[in-house]
């Protein structure tokens, strides 16, 4: 007797922004064209968000303290809230949306490592520090090096997002710093 399996196939899909001569591909800006719309149809009808109430900063639970990944330490409660939001580009016409992308990818990389990610194997929100470090010093070095280049918007952005990363980073090298005072007062 012969088994009638169906045949497994599978589709190929090409992903990637640009052709091979590095031209953007036409289907990604038409893409990117319904996705804008898309969010801005969403935007208009739906109601303002609520706001979270934020947890205290006492209500840390130490049972949940795990032993961090290398380079990585667990998120103490409250402190993923004080996370940046990814900034909505600016409406001007001078603005590049290149240049909009880039910070929002390095923004994002930042606060991936900042906490606004879970950890694949344990699900927990880790911090690199060192790593985030590294993505805000190069946001700053970007602005460095555009400045009196860049648009007012794209300015604008560059200045928002960093401070609102290094205030994040400052949070949570405090926090980080405390609960490792603690947990080594704990070990004594």
């Amino acid at each position: 007797m012969a088994d009638s399996k169906p045949e497994e196939t599978f589709k190929v899909v090409d992903r990637r922004h640009f052709t091979e001569q590095g031209d953007l591909r036409q289907d990604v800006v038409e893409q990117e064209k319904r996705e804008e719309e898309a969010a801005a149809k969403k935007a208009s009808t739906a109601p303002p968000p609520k706001p979270q109430p934020k947890a205290p900063e006492n209500a840390q639970e130490p049972s949940k303290a795990a032993a961090p990944a290398q380079g990585s330490l667990i998120v103490p409660p409250g402190v993923a809230e004080a996370l940046p939001a990814t900034p909505e580009p600016a409406d001007s016409a001078e603005s590049s949306r290149a240049f909009q992308m880039l910070v929002d990818f390095l923004t994002r990389n930042a606060a991936a490592m900042l906490g606004g990610m879970a950890d694949p194997r344990t699900g927990q929100p880790f911090v690199d520090l060192e790593g985030a470090r590294e993505v805000i010093d190069m946001l700053d070095a970007l602005r460095e090096k555009t400045r009196g280049n860049l648009s007012k918007a794209d300015d604008d952005l560059l200045i928002e997002v960093l401070g609102s990363l290094k205030l994040t980073f400052m949070e949570i090298s405090k926090a980080a710093t405390e609960a490792m005072a603690k947990k080594a007062g704990q070990k004594k």
